[in-house]
């Protein structure tokens, strides 16, 4: 199924972005090119140069660091790909996605996306049960775009409760699951 898929994924700024690896690996193992673009607060998390080996194509950090001027790269991401995944997908970047806020690679990648966008919300129980980020969820769905729900569990900050990254298993079924209805 994945197999020469063109995946596009986002890595923004929370403690889960170390287990973006895991994925990146995965997909790139099962045949996809995977395309990694990481906002600069992902890079306080994990480095570009662990993606990069992983997904054995150069991350993207910078918006003006065109690396090919036959196309626009925040453009060419979101419309070259099968498949745009958000993981971690943290309040602040669902917050700019829903406010039309492209300001980075990230967030102009998958506002200008025309392959479908998964969004995998990770943070802490209290901000992602906050009124705003809720409602910014919900007008996600309500524009089409793939929640992949968090799980309960231990989190980061030292508490249990929701927010934490569903597993790699649980993010693959849904990409298969969104490939398979639309490629």
């Amino acid at each position: 199924m994945l197999k020469n898929k063109r995946i596009t994924v986002c890595v923004t700024g929370g403690i889960a972005a170390y287990k973006a690896a895991s994925l990146v690996s995965v997909l790139y193992k099962l045949g996809a090119n995977v395309q990694v673009i990481m906002t600069k607060h992902a890079t306080e998390f994990i480095t570009p140069l662990t993606l990069q080996t992983l997904s054995h194509n150069k991350v993207i950090t910078d918006m003006f660091d065109e690396h090919d001027p036959s196309y626009v790269g925040h453009i060419h991401f979101g419309q070259d790909s099968d498949l745009v995944i958000v993981v971690p997908a943290t309040a602040n970047v669902i917050g700019k996605v829903v406010n039309g806020i492209a300001d980075d690679m990230v967030t102009s990648t998958i506002i200008a996306a025309t392959a479908p966008v998964i969004f995998a919300p990770a943070m802490n129980e209290f901000m992602y049960k906050n009124k705003f980020v809720r409602s910014n969820i919900q007008k996600l769905k309500d524009s089409n775009y793939g929640i992949i729900e968090p799980e309960s569990g231990y989190l980061a900050c030292g508490t249990e409760g929701i927010g934490k990254l569903a597993d790699t298993k649980t993010i693959m079924n849904a990409i298969n699951e969104v490939l398979e209805r639309t490629c």
